[in-house]
């Protein structure tokens, strides 16, 4: 069980669902129906809030998050399954090694104890913030690299046109 205290779900949890669905759009180029994007978002963060409680081993839950982004992004975003399979696959793959190149960091360059700082909620959040912002920063500067390209794909009753 890989339980959330508020303040980590406010403060990490939240936007890093909003960031995974905004990642989900960017890798499969598809661009932002505001409205969409927000229902999207508002299902995804308490599904993934759910499945942390599930008393499951981790890992499995990274794979219930996938599952979970691609069905909300499917249905709620009407982004091809193929799209959305590609894009969840590559977010977490991205979101983890931005969570290593952070924990390289703390622990190489800032000495600190790792086990200590994740033993601590508002220390986790704390110290999770760079790789939340590297993600972001990837993701978003992805987005508007195809979107200036006009590489989005407009999505209409799940045609690409």
């Amino acid at each position: 069980m890989l339980k959330l205290t508020l303040l980590e779900f406010f403060l990490r949890g939240l936007p890093e669902g909003f960031l995974f669905m905004f990642a989900v759009y960017a890798f499969s180029k598809t661009p932002i129906n505001l409205k969409k994007y927000i229902i999207s978002s508002v299902f995804f963060v308490p599904t993934v809030y759910l499945i942390r409680l599930l008393p499951i081993q981790y890992g499995v839950h990274t794979i219930l998050g996938i599952i979970a982004i691609n069905v909300v992004s499917i249905n709620f975003s009407k982004i091809s399954i193929i799209k959305s399979i590609q894009a969840s696959l590559m977010a977490v793959i991205l979101q983890y090694i931005c969570e290593g190149i952070n924990v390289l960091i703390i622990q190489y360059i800032f000495k600190a104890d790792i086990m200590y700082l994740l033993s601590d909620p508002s220390l986790k959040v704390l110290y999770g913030i760079p790789s939340l912002l590297i993600f972001a920063a990837i993701v978003c500067t992805y987005y508007f690299y195809n979107s200036r390209r006009k590489q989005l794909k407009e999505v209409i009753n799940g045609e690409i046109s």
